[in-house]
């Protein structure tokens, strides 16, 4: 990183023209339309800015803190970058826009501050604000529209996967890996390649039912969201979620006619996108009748219970949202709830459960998880050291931003061989690529969480010798 501070800041000193006095001053008179430099749709909340007292408590939980010390890579270096713009002091200059960039939009400064500041609402805010302000390079710009020609579309994800199992059965890897022709790649397009999983044919061609009957007694009707990474890279859960939910006695459901949820492009204020793709997805959902819509990948549920303040401007859609987002539930909320019916069998090992970031600090939803696996004869649950910092995967963050992910990856990885586990897991296919590629070829199984109760129902044993494929 470049053209940052020399010095982090200490606490409770934000305010001073040393630290934030490298930044270009803005070079126009502010948008007509809206504060300083914002535009009038929705810019950050003054009120919500206010609330930061520059305390410092959110410091050591950043990620970008942690890596680099500096100020304005913090939540609130980011706050008050975002009170310049609205002051009409600071403009979506380069340096302005990497500061945003850069941030992981983890979550976990909302769980540490004391006071309350809504952080994650600033970052929704200011993300489209750059979208539609910031002109990005040609080569930003075009590996960004190649993300999202690809993984909010299952079908072409579906595609490409073919040519990577087609990639991976050919010995191209390991050849160009000994050769360290994969080290003459771009950064992005080396990471998009070492996150690759291993991928299994029969999942390609495997769709779940529309409608799996409950196990006994009904005692829930609900519908399932099936991703469109998880459903193409990680079918299992799914296939593990359907189970689990009908052998507790849920009816499940699953939407064949299902498409992206939109969450990626909320993350990254591509707000047209995510309009659309939240309006589908709750149009699609409502032709079912159900009370629960259950989420097995953490960063989708996150964007489905915020549909009601995305589209809280859409008088046709802001009620709709509100009902849809009201029936959103993690899975490991919903198995948490019901008493457990499915006799369980043991696994007896030691899993290291890592608190994905969008489920434990967006959503927070912590205790559950942890329930959840409790119910498993035999299972020791342990958690990790610095629990509270990302992994380095927070959507395409370990796309567009490799190095740091890659560091944050292997902190990560380091602490989840600290408690020397058998087995590892976590509620999002994102946090699973991560670990995976950086744990080495020798790893433990990384499994969903409802793997290991499906697991335990069916008298499996998910504690098996594997190597990781994916390791780099």
């Amino acid at each position: 990183m470049t053209d940052h501070l020399a010095q982090p800041a200490p606490a409770g000193d934000a305010g001073s023209e040393d630290i934030f006095g490298h930044l270009h001053p803005s070079t126009g008179e502010g948008r007509a339309d809206g504060p300083g430099n914002f535009d009038a749709h929705h810019p950050p909340d003054k009120d919500l800015l206010d609330d930061c007292v520059h305390c410092g408590f959110c410091l050591p939980t950043c990620p970008t803190y942690a890596l680099w010390g500096e100020e304005m890579d913090s939540p609130r270096g980011r706050i008050y970058l975002m009170d310049l713009v609205r002051e009409g002091s600071a403009s979506f200059d380069d340096q302005l826009v990497r500061h945003f960039d850069t941030c992981l939009g983890c979550m976990a400064c909302v769980t540490a501050c004391p006071s309350g500041v809504q952080y994650d609402k600033l970052l929704e805010s200011m993300r489209p604000q750059i979208e539609r302000h910031h002109a990005r390079g040609w080569a930003d710009r075009t590996f960004r529209e190649l993300i999202f020609a690809l993984f909010p579309h299952p079908r072409r994800l579906r595609l490409a996967a073919i040519g990577g199992l087609a990639y991976q059965r050919s010995g191209l890897p390991g050849l160009l890996r000994r050769g360290r022709l994969l080290d003459r790649l771009p950064p992005r397009l080396r990471a998009l390649e070492s996150l690759l999983p291993p991928i299994r044919a029969r999942d390609l061609v495997a769709d779940p039912p529309e409608r799996v009957a409950a196990v006994g007694t009904p005692r829930r009707r609900v519908a399932v969201l099936t991703g469109c990474v998880q459903r193409v890279f990680f079918a299992g859960v799914n296939a593990a979620t359907v189970r689990t939910l009908a052998a507790e006695g849920c009816e499940v459901l699953i939407p064949p006619e299902q498409g992206c949820c939109g969450a990626l492009s909320m993350h990254t204020g591509r707000e047209p996108e995510a309009l659309a793709r939240a309006r589908q997805t709750i149009a699609t959902f409502e032709r079912y009748d159900v009370g629960t819509i259950v989420v097995n990948v953490a960063g989708c549920g996150s964007s489905m219970k915020e549909y009601s303040t995305l589209l809280r401007d859409d008088p046709d859609w802001a009620d709709r949202a509100a009902a849809f987002s009201a029936k959103v539930r993690d899975v490991t909320e919903v198995l948490a709830e019901l008493e457990p019916r499915a006799p369980r069998n043991p696994i007896e090992g030691r899993v290291a459960y890592h608190d994905a970031c969008h489920l434990g600090h967006a959503q927070r939803v912590r205790s559950a998880p942890r329930a959840m696996l409790a119910t498993i004869p035999g299972l020791e649950v342990v958690d990790l050291p610095e629990a509270e910092l990302c992994c380095g995967s927070a959507g395409v963050y370990n796309l567009l931003e490799p190095d740091a992910a890659a560091e944050l990856g292997r902190r990560k990885v380091a602490n989840v061989r600290s408690v020397e586990p058998d087995l590892v897991a976590t509620a999002n296919p994102g946090c699973l690529l991560q670990i995976r590629r950086h744990l080495g070829e020798q790893a433990p199984p990384l499994l969903h969480p409802v793997e290991l109760v499906d697991a335990s129902i069916r008298g499996e044993s998910p504690l098996r010798s594997t190597a990781n494929p994916t390791a780099r």
